[in-house]
């Protein structure tokens, strides 16, 4: 009787580890791909450079935001103080096209804005 045989590739020539930039590589491709099936907008600065036309909705809501978070006096998150500034602020106290953001405590800040920049409108 004939005996069919079946090769087992050899264990030696098969790569069973990634280098650390591989394995990065591929999380980063795979969450790529998959926040682009999911539509994913969080990502918007991506596309600033392509010509299109700005999101003036998202602007008037910022802008609305801002002088709503200045007018109150609430307390705001560093995350919250990030998106109304538009960077993040490095140190206590931060200072972006006229507003002023002043850490109270941990991850408690203040915006106010800049009397100077203010009575420049004012007039």
């Amino acid at each position: 009787m004939a005996t069919t045989e079946q090769k087992v590739p050899n264990s030696d020539t098969l790569p069973t580890e990634l280098k650390a930039e591989q394995a990065l590589g591929l999380i980063g491709l795979g969450l790529m791909q998959k926040m682009s099936r999911d539509g994913c907008s969080g990502w918007d600065w991506v596309s600033e450079g392509s010509g299109d036309k700005a999101d003036l909705v998202a602007l008037r809501q910022r802008l609305e935001l801002t002088a709503l978070a200045i007018k109150t006096g609430a307390p705001l998150t560093t995350s919250e103080v990030t998106h109304l500034l538009g960077s993040r602020p490095g140190s206590s106290k931060a200072e972006r096209g006229g507003l002023i953001a002043t850490r109270i405590s941990r991850n408690v800040w203040k915006l106010t804005q800049n009397e100077k920049e203010n009575s420049y409108w004012r007039n």
